[in-house]
């Protein structure tokens, strides 16, 4: 068991030509969340958008795929704890940040211009601001990756 006892590891073979793999296999247990889009419209929460997203950005910067899932995870979790059966995309972009934000500053912001749609330089360099004085807040003895 993995990820809190939420993924089950395991080992396997292939029948054919006995090269050994990994899969990692989650419980059919999809959130049923409906997520309010800005026109007003509902679509089901798909966790698959919000790992490309984080992916995208965290393009070449030092986060792998499973930390990655972790924080996918970490956001469900606040999102069923907050918003149990339907969330705005506002909303449910606030948790990403936050939860980003702890990860890795440069991902946050590259999140942060599409999400909140930057239209000049100064509206980066108010995340960038926003960023370091958060930064300077925070305790590194605490931990704070999944935590928050």
């Amino acid at each position: 068991m993995t990820e809190g006892g939420a993924v089950v590891r395991r080992r396997r073979e292939c029948a054919a030509c006995g090269r050994r793999f990994t899969t990692k296999e989650r419980t059919d247990s999809e959130l049923r969340i409906s997520v309010i889009k800005r026109d007003g419209t509902r679509v089901p929460y798909d966790r698959q958008r919000v790992f490309r997203g984080l992916r995208q950005a965290c393009y070449k910067l030092p986060v792998n795929e499973d930390t990655i899932e972790r924080l996918v995870d970490a956001v469900e979790g606040d999102l069923i704890e907050h918003f149990p059966k339907e969330v705005s995309t506002t909303q449910l972009g606030e948790v990403v940040l936050r939860r980003l934000r702890m990860l890795s500053p440069i991902a946050y912001v590259r999140f942060a211009s599409v999400f909140h749609q930057f239209r000049d330089i100064d509206e980066f360099v108010a995340a960038i601001q926003r960023v370091r004085d958060l930064a300077d807040l925070h305790d590194p003895d605490q931990g704070f990756l999944f935590d928050a």
